[in-house]
């Protein structure tokens, strides 16, 4: 087994630490407490081909692979998880299903506006009443003629306060249950009857906007359908498992970030007359911290490696995804611990990382509903 990464993989993981260290670290914080979206910054991750990883470049992508796409990802999250987040949902949550689905018509005029970096994407699939259980959607769309008519609210919306596109989906027929769910793919600044509602005030990942998006008689044209009808419930669960491998690698970030500030802290503070780091307690911490990231981002490797072969990734991907948001969340308790009284204090990166964290094992899929699909695979083999 080949673990090494190749040249160009390497080339882009230190680039885009290199612009985390410089670019985005520094205002990180900043951009935390004013709750600030950093659409310069942005922009200048578009123009690197990182808001489209994986879309070839004839729509607007680098044209890289999932491998480069977990690299990169997790450097970001590095440096600040809003951002890692902002990326990671553009690519999984948009780009691909617009890639893998959409028309060639669609992908020029949806698809290549947001893979290279010009505009947000956003994905609406959580309602009040359907999270975890997507078939409980009551969002509708009703043909008339040319046009669909949507009503319904999306809850819990990821850049959905400066999306320009969004994929959606909707119940197209009520009869047929989870197979009447059909998906779209809209220009939200020219959809007559929808509008944007409560921007939550959340824990973390501050530097992106998590909002509600209203339907109300919105119309849509009838080219909007995303593939077949009734065949979206199906396109979300397998977007989903791309998804996850994004929010591992943003987990894997998170955890990474603990790790170096919980090093530099107790090398550098001293009680009872030696550095925190010489203490054994201290390193046990750490060592566990520094063994649990780097199975984590074996596992992301894992699952993006057969996300790139065409092969089946879905517990793979369950697995790096659960295990990756449970490391984030342990380092970021950890950390804190270990930086005292400094680490419950907003003059440290760490209780951010903490805050950041938490959300890592919620969306995406819980980490309880990943458990339930990594059982089913296993299960199902006997």
């Amino acid at each position: 087994m080949d673990f090494e990464l190749s040249e160009e993989q390497q080339m882009v993981r230190d680039m885009v630490h290199r612009f985390g260290e410089e670019k985005i670290k520094p205002s990180a914080a900043q951009w935390d407490k004013e709750h600030h979206f950093p659409t310069e910054v942005v922009r200048e991750i578009g123009s690197m081909g990182l808001m489209g990883v994986t879309v070839p470049e004839q729509w607007g992508g680098a044209g890289m692979d999932y491998v480069t796409y977990v690299l990169v990802v997790s450097e970001l999250s590095r440096a600040c998880a809003g951002v890692g987040v902002i990326c990671s949902v553009n690519n999984s949550l948009y780009c691909y299903p617009v890639m893998k689905y959409g028309t060639d018509e669609q992908r020029e005029k949806f698809l290549k506006p947001v893979a290279s970096g010009q505009f947000e994407g956003c994905y609406g699939l959580t309602e009040a009443d359907a999270g975890s259980d997507p078939a409980g959607m009551r969002t509708t769309a009703v043909l008339d003629g040319d046009e669909w008519v949507i009503n319904g609210e999306k809850k819990f919306i990821t850049n959905g306060k400066q999306a320009r596109y969004m994929v959606f989906a909707a119940v197209t027929d009520k009869e047929k249950g989870y197979k009447g769910i059909t998906q779209f793919v809209i220009d939200l600044e020219n959809t007559p009857g929808f509008t944007v509602g409560y921007v939550e005030e959340k824990m973390g990942i501050r530097a992106t906007s998590t909002t509600e998006m209203v339907f109300d008689e919105a119309r849509i044209p009838r080219s909007a359908i995303l593939g077949e009808p009734g065949n979206g419930f199906r396109q979300m669960l397998e977007t989903l498992d791309s998804g996850r491998i994004g929010i591992g690698s943003q987990a894997l970030g998170i955890a990474k970030a603990c790790l170096e500030e919980a090093v530099e802290f107790t090398c550098e503070r001293k009680q009872f007359g030696k550095p925190l780091s010489a203490m054994q307690a201290n390193q046990f911490k750490m060592a566990d911290m520094a063994a649990r990231i780097d199975a984590s981002e074996l596992l992301l490797l894992r699952a993006a490696w057969l996300e790139d072969q065409g092969k089946p990734f879905e517990k793979e991907a369950a697995m790096a995804k659960m295990f990756a948001s449970d490391t984030a969340m342990d380092a970021g308790v950890e950390g804190v611990q270990l930086l005292g009284g400094y680490g419950y204090c907003s003059e440290y990166a760490m209780e951010r990382h903490m805050r950041d964290a938490k959300i890592t094992q919620i969306y995406e899929g819980t980490n309880e509903i990943m458990r339930l699909v990594i059982a089913r695979h296993v299960i199902g083999k006997r």
